[in-house]
């Protein structure tokens, strides 16, 4: 099962999907485990222009054709880790899952702050 470098068959199936979701695009990064990027896609990049890039269906287009590239370069089952607080999240989900590919793991990585900068002051009118 062990090959040259010490990665196993089971590690090259694998790979970590981060979905980055805000309120203008989603950005949908697959990498392996290692930290290299093996594809991307955005909204943009499939082909929505202007406010139509941050709706759901735009997000999941993009999981979709994310996910047949993912499964031309020979990875099956993702660990998905989704950052931001945009529209696409859930329907990205989706669409990975119906371009072909098996989630194993989600994880919700968007920062929260511990009540971190000042707000601005009140506005007097």
């Amino acid at each position: 099962m062990q090959e040259k470098h010490g990665i196993t068959n089971m590690q090259k199936k694998h790979c970590i999907t981060y979905i980055q979701s805000t309120f203008g695009n989603t950005i949908i990064t697959l990498t392996d485990y290692d930290g290299n990027t093996k594809t991307w896609a955005s909204s943009g990049s499939v082909g929505f222009k202007g406010s139509r890039r941050s709706t759901n269906y735009a997000a999941q287009a993009t999981a979709e054709n994310a996910a047949r590239a993912a499964i031309q370069l020979g990875f099956k089952f993702v660990e998905v880790r989704i950052k931001g607080l945009g529209y696409g999240k859930e329907s990205s989900l989706r669409g990975l899952k119906l371009g072909g590919l098996i989630i194993t793991k989600i994880r919700d990585v968007t920062p929260t702050p511990h009540n971190g900068c000042r707000p601005p002051k009140k506005r007097r009118v």
